[in-house]
């Protein structure tokens, strides 16, 4: 048995699309998507100019924190609905815990 097998490292590595992580390029895509819908080169100019600065400054918030720190972000100032209401945690509304 002189198979190579290849075990992986980082099993819980963030998606990433290129080098980046996804909800870095998600302004940039999102920026693209609209400018295409747009129908302007102008307006397809400042769209993909104005996600690209989203993903930047995204970059500079989460640079050197927690890998979810984004997923926490959205939890703490996003309303809840059924679909991302989490059963062992507590409302994001309620900030004040006694115990």
């Amino acid at each position: 048995m002189q198979d190579d097998t290849y075990i992986p490292r980082r099993l819980d590595d963030p998606w990433k699309i290129g080098f980046w992580d996804i909800d870095v390029a998600a302004p940039t895509i999102l920026g693209l998507f609209v400018g295409y819908l747009s129908g302007s080169g102008l307006a397809f100019a400042l769209c993909v100019l104005a996600g690209f600065l989203a993903s930047r400054w995204v970059a500079r918030v989460k640079a050197d924190r927690h890998p979810a720190f984004a997923l926490h972000c959205l939890y703490w100032h996003l309303p809840t609905n059924p679909l991302s209401a989490m059963t062992a945690t507590p409302p994001s509304h309620i900030r004040r815990m006694v115990g």
